[in-house]
């Protein structure tokens, strides 16, 4: 009698810890494993990367508030720099934009650093050393495959603007350098490696310059088509010789990308030149975007480029800044 007694505690406890182990096993995004999805049960228990359901980007694609995003010196590798910024402005970053090579391996732990922070990785990716006809031709599937898997096997979010600034001179993916079918060809490529490789926790952002400076090239040979991209980028800065309101400074581009897509538009770029226009400059690009439709957000580019984009030194400009900054359409957790 007492034999069986134990035998039935025991499967009681035993059926107790399976369930604890099932509903333990969480999904970063916060889902379960899928009724009926294999479940590992090697050594921790964890469920496989490639059983765990693809991280769902819907809610970020379509956020129901703005994007504040940097990207700056030092980032992902050294979160420090975006802290001090976040300080600086009062609010903290939630998109931080980074930039990779297409031949670089994936930066794994900088995106799940800059997902623990609260923000949404956004990867610039830049085929310096690829022809876009090579990467179309397949050419490059080896390191796409490898590339995507790791993307799919981090399961967390991840925006990537693919060869931006297509539109412009001065990458050799440009219209003097790649043809429009050649690019086209070569991003809904790319997007298809990642979606056969199951990675569709990416966010697809296609980038091109604001048109002001290049207005004969026709930015609609070089969309790839709705299926392929989920938010229109665009890169432009205030200058003292160009454009100085957010309507003359994107409203040209807004225009032009209407005529053949609605997605929303994302400001991947942008900065202000040193001056005393910057600070009425900062306040005019978080209301255009606060108050213009189709607009989800920016990356103010806190770097040395072209320009001295960095506000760090410039109290003004970082008072007009954190002045904006506390508007509440803007900002919010992307991991909470």
């Amino acid at each position: 009698m007492k034999t069986r007694y134990l035998i039935g505690i025991m499967v009681i406890i035993a059926a107790g810890l399976l369930e604890y182990s099932l509903v333990s096993l969480v999904d970063v995004n916060g889902s379960r494993p899928a009724a009926g999805s294999k479940v590992a049960t090697a050594a921790g228990g964890s469920a496989s990367p490639s059983t765990r359901p693809p991280f769902n980007v819907a809610s970020l694609v379509a956020p129901a508030r703005k994007y504040l995003g940097v990207t700056i010196q030092g980032a992902p590798a050294d979160m420090a720099p975006v802290d001090a910024f976040a300080q600086a402005i009062g609010k903290k970053p939630n998109i931080i934009e980074f930039y990779e090579s297409f031949d670089d391996n994936f930066d794994a732990s900088g995106v799940r650093k800059i997902y623990q922070y609260g923000s949404l990785p956004l990867l610039s990716w830049e085929p310096l050393k690829a022809p876009l006809a090579t990467i179309a031709a397949g050419a490059r599937d080896d390191y796409l495959k490898t590339f995507a898997k790791s993307v799919r096997t981090l399961n967390l979010p991840v925006a990537i603007a693919l060869a931006h600034e297509m539109n412009g001179s001065w990458y050799p993916w440009g219209p003097q350098k790649t043809k429009a079918g050649d690019f086209v060809a070569a991003w809904r490529h790319v997007h298809d490696v990642f979606v056969a490789a199951g990675a569709t926790n990416v966010i697809w952002v296609w980038a091109p310059n604001v048109i002001n400076p290049v207005p004969r090239v026709h930015l609609a040979p070089l969309y790839p088509g709705d299926a392929y991209v989920d938010w229109i980028g665009m890169d432009g800065y205030y200058t003292h010789k160009g454009q100085q309101t957010f309507t003359a400074l994107f409203g040209p581009t807004k225009t032009a990308v209407r005529r053949f897509t609605k997605k929303p538009i994302l400001i991947v770029e942008t900065g202000a030149e040193p001056g005393t226009a910057r600070p009425g400059e900062i306040a005019n690009l978080f209301s255009g975007v606060a108050h213009t439709s189709g607009f989800i957000g920016f990356v103010w580019f806190d770097n040395h480029g072209t320009g001295s984009w960095r506000i760090d030194d410039d109290a003004r400009s970082v008072t007009a800044f954190r002045r904006a900054a506390t508007a509440s359409a803007f900002g919010f957790d992307v991991n909470g």
